[in-house]
């Protein structure tokens, strides 16, 4: 069967990069997949696999989506109602929480319950920037525990969540913070697998065959 990938473009993405990454470990693993960057919200309900990417603050990403006409309702009606393979990248991610506190109090979807905090900049540099180790702390599909675990990080907010059971990874970067979490269909990644070399082309992989 072929995947239809569909990459939301809502202005404040890092758009191109994710989508040479999800072509390339496409076709190094002849996995037959058109990969498509799409602001029309009819294109979310061809898909079969739905990427969030992002970059910039919280407020205005959500901003993007809502500017959208109907964007955000097909994106619950499909990875919510319809359960399709949903993957959120970096501010991307942040926006499956309940709330964000970067700069103001924002709302998120909602889809993972959690709230976005600034990392606590005592001893450190912000933004956090640079290749990171994630340890996995529940099992998942999307990795694969004999592959590096070093993924490049760009932020200065991680996501608090809730529940143990939606955290699939986390980092160390002055506080221990979830780098990696997931509920049913929906995952989330903080940092950048379309920046992280092989190990990050082996998480889209394993993504694209969900």
């Amino acid at each position: 069967m072929k995947k239809n990938i569909a990459i939301v473009d809502y202005g404040l993405g890092n758009i191109l990069s994710a989508k040479q990454s999800f072509v390339k470990a496409s076709e190094d693993n002849k996995i037959k997949a058109a990969v498509k960057i799409t602001n029309d919200p009819k294109e979310i309900d061809l898909a079969t696999h739905i990427v969030l990417p992002g970059q910039g603050a919280f407020e205005a990403c959500m901003l993007g989506l809502k500017n959208i006409p109907d964007m955000i309702d097909r994106l619950c009606a499909n990875v919510i109602h319809n359960k399709k393979p949903f993957l959120g990248i970096c501010v991307g991610m942040q926006l499956l929480a309940n709330t964000s506190y970067e700069n103001g109090k924002h709302k998120g979807l909602g889809w993972i319950r959690g709230e976005i905090k600034k990392i606590p900049s005592t001893g450190i540099k912000l933004p956090h920037m640079g290749w990171n180790e994630v340890t996995i702390t529940n099992k998942n599909k999307l990795i694969n525990l004999s592959v590096l675990k070093n993924y490049y990080f760009v932020h200065s907010y991680y996501f608090d969540c809730k529940y143990s059971t939606n955290q699939i990874g986390r980092t160390n970067y002055g506080i221990d913070f979830a780098s990696f979490i997931s509920k049913e269909n929906i995952y989330g990644v903080q940092f950048h697998p379309e920046k992280s070399s092989n190990q990050g082309l082996e998480i889209i992989k394993n993504f694209l065959m969900l």
